[in-house]
C-alpha cells in the first residue's frame, strides 16, 4: 500500500502582529470590515489568522463602531 503523508497545516499569521500596530481604532471602517460576514457577524479567529489578543481588541473596536453607528448591526433587506 501507498501511504501519503498528510500535508502540514500552515498557520495563519496575525496581520496586526506583523505590521506592528499600536491598536486597531474603531474609525477605520476599511480595515473593520475585512472581518464581519456578509451578515456583519464578527469572523471567528481560525478564520482570519487574527491572534487572541487583537480579536479581543478587534471584537471591541466593532462594537464600539457599531454603538457609534459606523457600522450596522445588521444588513440591510433587498
Amino acid at each position: 500500500m501507498n501511504h501519503q503523508q498528510p500535508q502540514p497545516v500552515k498557520k495563519k499569521k496575525c496581520q496586526f502582529c506583523e505590521s506592528d500596530s499600536p491598536y486597531i481604532d474603531y474609525k477605520n471602517l476599511n480595515q473593520i470590515a475585512k472581518y464581519t460576514t456578509e451578515l456583519k457577524r464578527i469572523k471567528p479567529r481560525y478564520y482570519t489568522g487574527v491572534c487572541l489578543n487583537h480579536q479581543k481588541s478587534l471584537g471591541k473596536a466593532i462594537k464600539v463602531a457599531r454603538i457609534m453607528g459606523l457600522l450596522p448591526f445588521v444588513p440591510r433587506v433587498r
